[in-house]
């Protein structure tokens, strides 16, 4: 092979393999942004039954004709926390039985709609002004890069797919099932594709180049270079997302393992199934003479090779289906650890309950009081990369700031649909203090962010502050972080002996904020201090002082004043 054609299939695999990772990143990122309580309800209401699972899982790679996108995505769920291992699992079984519809669609190719999807997802994203919008841009955007980057690996690798050289490798491997499954699994790998791996054995098998026998380990190896896909889409997320990889390997490798063992039997039952005899061959008189030999066509092997790839993907979801139990705590072994992440979904709201107000309501107020320890995690982590300005802890920030708004319109909505029930007005007074508080909560978030993006310009401008003014900064962010704190726990344990207390903390923090500002624009107009340090300065303050302000509202509201 050429240097040329080297560096193309180099080139294009590192290119490929960058846009396919950054892709998924920016999907999962978009679905977890968008994804309330009620998308949830409708993937688990889809995927809670294993076998209702397999079935979306076959639909939906029946309809788009590849299992590679379809593992993605429900990598992405997992990674997203809108579905379980166990659902996950559920759905790439499905999916495995789903991408062997019909040989006819082999070459029907997802990635064409890669650059549209391109187009519209950052049309979506730079253009519309409501956040759901521009959540939904990114899904598409990242749909459409992560595809594209499979596009650009498969072009890379179509100068090797199309070579005699790798024709002949197929050949020589013919007669040897456990070589075949190697080479199927590392040509699966290599060229990204289990489609183009079929499609390739398909058209060796029926120009009479390779033997049913060597066809169906070659099928069989495919089977397992698939599963490097999900792989590949797992690096980088989260563990459950992990282990739903490595579930998929598991599951297709075992199934090679048995069908291995009974491969003289499975190919007898093929046989049987099928009609017409896989290896007969039709040899023209153009043919004879101008290969030299007796090589000819196979009429019969393209149906005996499809029902293979469908067969053994269906044994191996009525085989395993039944114990994914015990398949995701395989994978729980392989892969141990905590799976440390965001639950982008309510933790004690149910709409089951609305029939009960008073039961509703108790409902609302400890997914407001998870609310107010959100808030309190995000004041901390602010004030831990304001110190330290490592900028990893941006994304778990963005991440906390995205659930505190989903919590305020989840909360809200809930509390909306209580209020139409026949309620007492005692009742009626606490939803509307736990309205003010969610309210109050949210803006403490906003107000949070507008501190870590100040940080983030002060770094990115490398913007240093004087010994005084970091000083004087820790001890209003000190005070700020103490009040939020006794405001959290009195909400906790629900303490209305809080109002002298709450009041004395809220006027410290006023107090220190107009004296700091004032001391620092004194420093600004004798010089002390340059202009831009001190304008962020004076920015932070005041996101101190607003931080106070709603958290003395929530105290309000815990007395009943609001």
């Amino acid at each position: 092979m050429s240097v040329l054609l080297s560096q193309q299939l180099i080139f294009g695999l590192m290119g490929g393999l960058g846009l396919f990772l950054f892709g998924m990143k920016i999907m999962s990122e978009g679905l977890q942004k968008i994804a309330g309580n009620r998308m949830r309800k409708i993937l688990a209401a889809l995927t809670n039954n294993r076998y209702v699972a397999a079935f979306v899982g076959l639909a939906v790679t029946a309809i788009i004709q590849s299992s590679s996108a379809t593992t993605v995505m429900v990598v992405g769920f997992v990674n997203a926390g809108l579905m379980s291992l166990v659902q996950a699992i559920g759905v790439v079984l499905g999916a495995n039985v789903g991408t062997t519809v019909t040989a006819q669609l082999i070459a029907f190719n997802i990635t064409k709609f890669a650059l549209p999807a391109i187009g519209v997802g950052v049309g979506l994203k730079l253009f519309s002004k409501r956040k759901d919008w521009i959540y939904i841009g990114e899904i598409i955007l990242g749909f459409g890069i992560l595809f594209y980057g499979l596009s650009v690996m498969k072009s890379a690798f179509d100068p090797v797919k199309t070579s005699d050289e790798f024709r002949h490798i197929f050949t020589l491997v013919g007669d040897s099932p456990l070589l075949a499954v190697a080479v199927g699994a590392i040509l699966t790998v290599i060229v990204q594709s289990s489609s183009a791996t079929i499609g390739i054995t398909l058209a060796l098998a029926t120009s009479g180049l390779l033997s049913f026998e060597g066809s169906m380990a070659l099928i069989l190896g495919e089977n397992i270079g698939t599963t490097i896909t999900a792989n590949l889409a797992a690096i980088g997320t989260n563990i459950a997302a992990r282990r739903t990889a490595i579930s998929h390997f598991l599951f297709n490798f075992l199934g090679v393992a048995y069908m291995l063992l009974l491969f003289p039997y499975f190919l007898d039952f093929i046989e049987w199934l099928t009609p017409g005899n896989a290896d007969f061959v039709v040899v023209t008189q153009q043919q004879a003479t101008n290969l030299g030999v007796a090589i000819g066509d196979k009429p019969y092997i393209a149906r005996h090779i499809a029902n293979t790839h469908t067969l053994f993907n269906i044994l191996n979801v009525v085989i395993f289906l039944p114990i994914i139990g015990l398949l995701a705590k395989l994978a729980t072994k392989i892969l141990p650890g905590d799976d440390v992440e965001v639950d982008y979904h309510l933790k004690y709201i149910d709409s089951r309950v609305l029939n009960t107000p008073p039961l509703a309501i108790s409902q609302a107020r400890a997914e407001t009081t998870r609310m107010a320890s959100l808030c309190l995690e995000c004041l901390d982590d602010t004030l831990v990369f304001m110190k330290t300005k490592d900028t990893r802890l941006i994304e778990g920030l963005n991440k906390k700031e995205d659930l505190i708004d989903l919590l305020q319109r989840e909360i809200l909505d809930f509390l909306v649909a209580v209020s139409q029930r026949p309620i007492s007005q005692e009742l009626s007074k606490e939803i509307s203090s736990l309205m003010h508080m969610v309210n109050d909560l949210e803006k403490v978030g906003d107000y949070c962010e507008n501190l870590w993006e100040l940080g983030q310009r002060k770094i990115d401008e490398k913007i240093t502050f004087s010994k005084m003014a970091i000083d004087e900064f820790d001890d209003l962010a000190g005070k700020t972080r103490a009040f939020l704190a006794f405001i959290q726990q009195s909400l906790e344990h629900k303490d209305t002996t809080i109002a002298e207390k709450a009041q004395f903390m809220e006027n410290q923090i006023d107090d220190l904020e107009a004296t700091l500002r004032a001391h620092h624009i004194s420093r600004l107009n004798t010089g002390e201090c340059s202009v831009t340090p001190g304008l962020i300065f004076i920015d932070m303050l005041h996101n101190f002082e607003k931080i106070g302000d709603h958290t003395h509202s929530v105290a309000k509201a815990i007395l009943g004043k609001k």
